[in-house]
């Protein structure tokens, strides 16, 4: 189980990295293309989720790599089913509507978290 988690937890980190890293660096007309939603949002919102989105990769990998305070993966894997299911709200209410990739987040965060606790 423990390849497992590296490899799923792996690949969720590396998601968020590089999705939050966009959302904190990049601006609104350079996001619009891949993101709808960020129109609805102010900036500093756009920009908020971006740096939550890099913490949470950080906890996902840190933690259990040094061995301290291996329970924050947990939490980081939770915020992230949490923070797809706001996602999943927020497509729905808008136009776009295109939520097969938070669904697969979801499942995926859901797969780190069961992980973790095995």
């Amino acid at each position: 189980m423990h390849i497992a988690y590296w490899i799923v937890a792996g690949l969720l980190a590396l998601f968020y990295l590089y999705s939050g890293a966009m959302k904190v660096f990049r601006s609104r007309e350079e996001l619009r293309p891949m993101m709808a939603w960020v129109d609805r949002m102010p900036l500093s919102a756009v920009r908020a989720l971006g740096a939550v989105e890099v913490l949470g990769a950080i906890g996902l990998v840190l933690p259990p790599l040094t061995g301290v305070a291996p329970w924050l993966a947990t939490a980081a894997a939770t915020g992230f089913v949490l923070l797809q299911i706001g996602a999943i709200a927020v497509h729905l209410t808008g136009e776009d509507r295109q939520v097969a990739l938070n669904v697969g987040l979801v499942a995926t965060a859901g797969v780190t978290i069961w992980l973790t606790t095995v």
